[in-house]
């Protein structure tokens, strides 16, 4: 049985594929729109960006290493002692400094912004070793 357009507003243009319409699944949600306010004068930050201080940052507030780390961590390793290794043959850090950069970045919003699923996560594995550490 086919679902109403009325069923999905907005999605009426679209054609569903036959697969997904035979077994009575919904078509996937689109992203939300994202209200932006004109910025008024409350809503001014006082600190300068990095854009604004002349820095080589993009838009979306991170600096290249910043974005370097948040790609890195998308990778998985099998090996014990591979990551460390990785840190320190990409970032030329040592593996604390790296974590003490990570975990400043997981509380960076602008690094939700660009990877909401991977820093997500992230939280969640490190509150979980928080509390695991508390008991």
């Amino acid at each position: 049985m086919q679902p109403s357009a009325d069923a999905f507003p907005g999605r009426a243009d679209r054609t569903e594929p036959t697969s997904s319409s035979a077994r009575g699944v919904p078509p996937p949600r689109s992203a939300p729109e994202v209200e932006s306010a004109p910025p008024g004068p409350e809503s001014v930050s006082e600190v300068p960006s990095a854009q604004d201080a002349g820095g080589s940052g993009p838009a979306d507030g991170l600096t290249e290493r910043e974005r370097g780390i948040l790609a890195f961590e998308r990778h998985w390793w099998r090996h014990a002692g591979a990551k460390e290794q990785a840190i320190r043959d990409t970032f030329s850090l040592s593996a604390t400094r790296y974590y003490q950069l990570l975990n400043a970045l997981l509380d960076n919003p602008a690094a939700l912004a660009a990877d909401p699923l991977l820093v997500g996560r992230l939280r969640r594995l490190r509150s979980s070793r928080a509390r695991n550490r508390r008991r």
